[in-house]
């Protein structure tokens, strides 16, 4: 008995990319703040892309330390959405449209989140990666670190802890 042909891999590629837009497009400080997510394989990479507005103190000029702090909770939030979405999406448990939709989503609750300012951020890109050091049914412990120029130089780096979301229990 053959076995059946694999996916083309620029489908696999579309359907992963939708995946990762539509938790992405969920949330609208993510969009206000303009912030994107590189994907390669499975690692994604957060971009803060620049915008006058995310300057706090114009005669540095520097990026906001609220700016810097939310953009690696969020990079921190969405790696853990993504690992916990993903096989659910690719398995077709989750349709990547349907996402959004009433009680579909439920995000990972941050219980504690910790900053590191290590230097200014200039006004420039920023990018963050998340690395998830522990991830059970409950609870989840993430490590980010955020770099502009030259990722041996960050400019912050966090470690926070959350709560994952639980499955609804259906009610007789």
């Amino acid at each position: 008995m053959a076995r059946p042909r694999p996916e083309p891999m620029q489908v696999v590629k579309q359907r992963r990319d939708a995946a990762l837009k539509a938790i992405v497009d969920g949330v609208p400080y993510i969009r206000f703040l303009n912030i994107t997510f590189d994907r390669r394989g499975d690692e994604l990479t957060g971009v803060l892309n620049f915008d006058d507005k995310l300057i706090g103190n114009p005669l540095l000029p520097a990026l906001h330390g609220g700016v810097t702090a939310a953009f690696l909770e969020v990079t921190a939030v969405i790696t853990l959405s993504w690992e916990h979405f993903f096989p659910r999406i690719e398995s077709g448990e989750i349709d990547p449209e349907e996402l959004f939709n009433a009680d579909a989503v439920r995000f990972p609750k941050t219980v504690d989140f910790t900053v590191d300012y290590l230097r200014s951020g200039l006004p420039r890109d920023a990018y963050a990666r998340a690395f998830v050091s522990r991830s059970g049914r409950r609870y989840a412990s993430v490590r980010v670190e955020a770099w502009q120029d030259n990722h041996a130089r960050p400019i912050a780096q966090a470690t926070g802890h959350f709560l994952m979301p639980q499955p609804k229990v259906e009610s007789e």
